[in-house]
């Protein structure tokens, strides 16, 4: 892999500091990775690792900085002294790629954040991304799902063995609460509060929150649960779960925690199954969850809070999937709303 040191910094300091998802910091790297790339081949060189690594040291000790005799014919120094003509030439080489205007925007704010960082800490005397700006995008509205998919959807998994009680409860526990499908196999069965019927989510950035849980979910976790019980498979390992905090709420075939990507081909699955459009993804269900809450007259602070999003405008975005509701709210309430017959 290509990296250097002070990009290893980066990402440590977005795990440990910023409690970035390992996803997340696994993007930022893949992304820094190919800037340092488009530098080697721009300079013919390949990274030398005895040398960078002793010219991010006189860096971060200020023993000379980018001036410094060690690290003057560095990539890191090269970075670090990195001017707007340098990231615009970058950028016109990335848009000869033939990438998507997100991508794009995503690479831009890759850098952005790096340089926000690296000037701040000392290591670049100035921040070029302030000079750049990043191309307008056009607005893509979250997908969501009608009612009536949902309902075929969620009837799809059977209830023969554990496993399919467990799809159903995956499912159901995705569209009751809008959670994200990484918090979803995150769960441990201590942070399902059955006397309140809802659960203890920990989302991104370590932030913590409380959502309600349907009754159609709670059903449908407690006949799971309950069949773990009475399965050979999975009864010594859900016998322990009073001991044992951390065990995950829902299991593999192994008894080990699900992942995110066996949530997505259960989900494939079933979409095969009931013949729904294979594009739609966990992701949709949480999409689904707050656009059918709005249309029923949820107000958006709520559905923000349920989201866990940081930020009300990211929340914003499904009032637009709603229009048609408000616009006939509007004419059945107003006196004047409609043409005099």
């Amino acid at each position: 892999m290509t990296s250097l040191p002070i990009t290893e910094s980066f990402g440590a300091y977005l795990t440990d500091e910023r409690h970035f998802s390992p996803y997340t910091a696994r993007c930022y790297g893949a992304d820094l990775r190919q800037f340092i790339e488009y530098l080697c081949d721009e300079a013919g060189r390949e990274i030398d690792r005895p040398q960078e690594e002793l010219a991010f040291k006189q860096i971060s000790q200020g023993s000379g900085g980018v001036a410094g005799s060690t690290a003057r014919d560095t990539l890191t120094a090269t970075i670090c002294g990195a001017d707007a003509d340098l990231i615009r030439a970058y950028l016109s080489h990335l848009s000869e790629q033939s990438y998507s205007p997100a991508t794009m925007a995503r690479k831009i704010a890759t850098l952005r954040s790096f340089y926000k960082w690296a000037n701040r800490a000392g290591f670049a005397k100035t921040n070029p991304m302030t000079l750049i700006r990043t191309p307008r995008q056009s607005k893509r509205l979250p997908k969501a799902i009608t009612v009536e998919q949902i309902e075929q959807l969620l009837a799809a998994p059977g209830d023969k063995d554990v496993l399919g009680r467990r799809d159903r409860a995956m499912l159901e526990t995705l569209y009751s609460t809008g959670i994200r499908v990484s918090e979803l196999v995150g769960l441990n069965h201590g942070d399902l509060d059955h006397e309140h019927e809802a659960l203890h989510i920990r989302g991104k950035g370590r932030k913590e929150r409380i959502v309600p849980l349907g009754s159609h979910a709670l059903a449908a976790i407690k006949s799971y649960t309950d069949h773990l019980e009475k399965d050979a498979r999975f009864a010594p390992i859900w016998a322990t779960r009073h001991e044992k905090p951390n065990l995950p709420l829902f299991l593999n075939k192994h008894g080990e925690r699900l992942s995110a990507r066996s949530v997505r081909r259960k989900l494939d699955k079933y979409l095969r199954e009931v013949g729904l459009d294979p594009s739609i993804s966990p992701h949709t269900l949480r999409h689904s969850f707050a656009t059918h809450l709005l249309e029923n007259g949820a107000d958006l602070r709520s559905v923000q809070e349920l989201l866990g999003h940081q930020s009300l405008s990211t929340t914003q975005v499904y009032t637009h999937l709603s229009t048609k509701r408000v616009e006939e709210t509007y004419n059945n309430a107003h006196p004047r709303a409609k043409n005099a017959g």
